[in-house]
């Protein structure tokens, strides 16, 4: 199995990223308001937290995956008046399609972390860890 790398930073936002307020594109207005018509009423619970399983279809292999789920997610948040907050677990995979086919399967299920036969708890001990470079303590 895998460790689990520790960062020791402080996850960047998408808010933090960038300097000034963000416009839609044209393109991205065209797309969250065709989301918004086409789709379907979905039955969400009202609270809790929320797992995203979702399939990106893709012509191109050289797209990435990550790159279609914020404005995605933003959409769904918007449909289904929930707060995408409340996302705890994402499971996302890349297909490629022909040109023309591109689409993105995906369904929003209550989820529970320690139902979750995946979750693997962040290990802890005692020892403190610091940043090399800055002397952050994690």
């Amino acid at each position: 199995m895998a460790l689990f790398v520790e960062t020791g930073l402080k996850p960047l936002s998408a808010n933090e990223s960038y300097l000034g307020k963000k416009t839609k594109s044209k393109a991205y207005r065209m797309y969250e308001n065709h989301l918004l018509r086409v789709l379907p009423d979905l039955p969400l619970e009202p609270k809790g937290k929320m797992k995203l399983t979702a399939e990106v279809y893709y012509s191109n292999k050289l797209s990435d995956l990550d790159n279609a789920l914020k404005p995605f997610i933003d959409c769904l948040q918007k449909r289904y008046l929930f707060n995408d907050n409340r996302i705890y677990k994402l499971e996302v995979e890349k297909f490629i399609v022909e040109k023309g086919a591109e689409t993105i399967l995906f369904r929003l299920d209550p989820y529970s972390q320690e139902g979750d036969k995946d979750y693997v708890p962040h290990p802890t001990d005692d020892r403190e860890h610091r940043c090399p470079e800055c002397g952050h303590s994690f």
